[in-house]
């Protein structure tokens, strides 16, 4: 009987196209799934592509596996992934590897990791970006867990996953959580750059008057330039799309609630207790639930029915128009990245996992939904400089926003004047304008706080912290 070299549990599209890639590159794949008409659908469709090792129980199925197992495991998060691994667990031997390549909270992987250790099993939490196409076809991995456990599956991830310039866009992330941290905020990167997308699309609708075939053009010339990438590509491709059934543009007879499964709010959460602000991704994940919210959108429309009223406003000047949004729309995207490479070092400083910034942003040029052109500048950043405290202040992304930054605030003025909702271009400009600031409103915030709760201030002439009497004579009393 054939061995398999790597087993894959739950066969929907992400867990069918993982093994389906795995069998393709040469590796005997052992399958299971929940439901064995779904294994034995997907060796009658594809069993020419490689060698299948298909079992309707569980058991079987870990037997059919060369040790040390490693096993993949695509169910849904939560309480199913905790149902298999532990069955899984009772059937596997010391040193064996199971991998949930599934969007799973890093707590819970970092719970899982720990929990299997204590059983001398490797429990490997493995991101991976590029949905169901790049699965199939090549994605971008990035699998936390033990050094050793990777040193078993790193080959094989490295071989199935997008290859650009001849690297491949997977890399041992670090321990524990670190490949689902990594991923979470891939992830929450990614709703920044969709909502900024969404809003340029939106400034440009509003102030050209222009049908979605017309913007789809524009955004298919700004990804021939700095602006380069999977999203802005398919950006295009969605605009200049016409729905079939009313011969309408696509894009006018979608509702305009946008759903997220989660992720989002994590990196946000995360964030929070972290420190860490992620102003870009934390509006983008707002406007995705302001947007799932008719009931209050409905009546507030009635209730503010000249709220548009000047958005019939058209430039002056349609191409520097144009060129504005895009350029604000670049400086925005250098921000929503400078704030998620800013939580995965906090993380990492965190958990001590030593992630390597420059590392994720080579992994991420191919495969994965945010990959872009620009991903090779940050890269370089973090080369010249691993302990740049934001991107910001590297030299090209410096040159880059001031090059846009008169355009950026012409943008966020443009659509606060014409009621065009644009919170994650409003609040990146905020964010940069906050960072360079030499005074910040804070120093008040501290005397607020002082005055009414007694918490205590620092001053800029002296060490130590502070509180003055404000119930009293007003005199200053030295802390600490």
């Amino acid at each position: 009987m054939t061995q398999a070299r790597i087993g894959v549990t739950g066969l929907a599209v992400m867990g069918r196209n993982l093994a389906r890639n795995l069998a393709r590159h040469g590796y005997p794949v052992a399958l299971h799934n929940r439901t064995h008409a779904r294994t034995q659908r997907l060796v009658e469709e594809h069993g020419d592509e490689g060698t299948f090792v298909p079992s309707e129980s569980m058991r079987d199925f870990v037997q059919s596996i060369e040790r040390p197992r490693p096993i993949i495991i695509m169910v849904k998060a939560g309480e199913p992934t905790d149902a298999v691994i532990d069955e899984l667990a009772d059937l596997l031997d010391e040193g064996d590897i199971i991998i949930d390549c599934g969007n799973a909270h890093f707590a819970d992987t970092r719970r899982r990791e720990a929990a299997l250790r204590e059983k001398g099993l490797h429990f490997v939490g493995a991101g991976v970006s590029g949905g169901e196409e790049g699965a199939l076809n090549g994605p971008s991995i990035m699998p936390g867990g033990s050094a050793e456990s990777y040193a078993t599956l790193g080959p094989m991830f490295e071989a199935i996953a997008a290859q650009v310039d001849g690297t491949p866009c997977c890399t041992h992330v670090g321990p524990d959580g670190a490949g689902h941290f990594v991923k979470m905020v891939h992830n929450g990167i990614e709703y920044a750059d969709m909502q900024l997308i969404a809003e340029a699309y939106d400034l440009l609708r509003h102030g050209l008057g222009a049908e979605p075939a017309q913007i789809a053009r524009i955004f298919a010339d700004w990804n021939a330039g700095d602006l380069e990438s999977y999203l802005i590509e398919i950006t295009a491709d969605v605009l200049a799309h016409t729905d079939a059934d009313t011969g309408r543009a696509f894009v006018d007879v979608v509702l305009d609630e946008a759903e997220q499964k989660g992720t989002g709010r994590w990196t946000v959460q995360t964030a929070l207790d972290l420190g860490v602000p992620v102003t870009g991704i934390a509006e983008a994940t707002f406007a995705r639930s302001v947007s799932g919210h008719a009931e209050q959108r409905e009546p507030a429309r009635a209730a503010y029915p000249d709220a548009h009223a000047e958005s019939d406003w058209r430039p002056d000047d349609v191409d520097a128009f144009v060129e504005d949004v895009r350029r604000a729309l670049y400086a925005s995207k250098v921000v929503a990245y400078a704030q998620g490479f800013d939580e995965i070092q906090a993380g990492s400083k965190e958990y001590a996992w030593d992630v390597d910034p420059g590392a994720m942003a080579t992994i991420w040029r191919g495969g994965c939904i945010i990959r872009a052109r620009f991903l090779d500048r940050i890269r370089e950043a973090y080369d010249a400089d691993p302990d740049l405290p934001t991107l910001l202040v590297a030299p090209y992304f410096v040159e880059a926003v001031q090059a846009g930054l008169e355009s950026w605030r012409r943008v966020v003025a443009i659509a606060a004047r014409t009621g065009i909702p644009a919170p994650a271009f409003a609040s990146s400009l905020a964010y940069f304008d906050a960072l360079r600031a030499d005074r910040l409103p804070a120093a008040l915030i501290q005397g607020l706080r002082d005055d009414f709760g007694a918490h205590t201030y620092r001053r800029v002439d002296k060490e130590g912290t502070f509180h003055t009497l404000w119930g009293g004579d007003r005199t200053e009393e030295q802390q600490g």
